[in-house]
């Protein structure tokens, strides 16, 4: 009886414990402070520059604050980030302009909450990936 009342104890610290708002772990070799565009999105039938016709999304990471802030090519947003090695996790974002956007918005957000990995690649374009699958690609912003 002592060990089940133990045991339950420790799972609830544990469920309680793993709740909260993801946080970017410095350190990790991730390249923060860079402004990142937009320059391919996966999973959409309509061409990229009809998706973001005229801006396209960027994205800039704190690592001081754990989160990623931009525009999705039409509204701005900021959501809470955990980057962890080459893992990388999108929190919900919080409170936006709300201005009409066409598809591209709606594509650029959901594609943040699926992704689960980061790699910048030789020509120092940040990948965002769902398993091995390229989502999301950013070339470094012009200043």
């Amino acid at each position: 009886m002592k060990y089940n009342y133990c045991l339950s104890i420790i799972l609830c610290l544990a469920a309680f414990g793993s709740c909260g708002t993801p946080k970017a772990t410095g350190g990790s070799g991730f390249p923060y402070a860079t402004t990142w565009e937009l320059d391919f999105i996966s999973g959409t039938r309509i061409a990229f520059e009809g998706l973001f016709p005229d801006r396209k999304p960027v994205l800039t990471f704190n690592a001081g604050e754990g989160t990623a802030s931009g525009n999705s090519g039409c509204n701005g947003y900021t959501a809470p980030v955990e980057i962890s090695g080459n893992r990388i996790e999108f929190g919900q974002p919080g409170p936006s302009t709300m201005m009409y956007c066409g598809p591209g918005e709606n594509q650029f957000r959901e594609m943040l909450q699926k992704v689960n990995r980061w790699e910048v690649n030789s020509n120092g374009k940040l990948t965002l990936l769902l398993g091995d699958i390229p989502m999301l690609r950013f070339k470094k912003a012009s200043p």
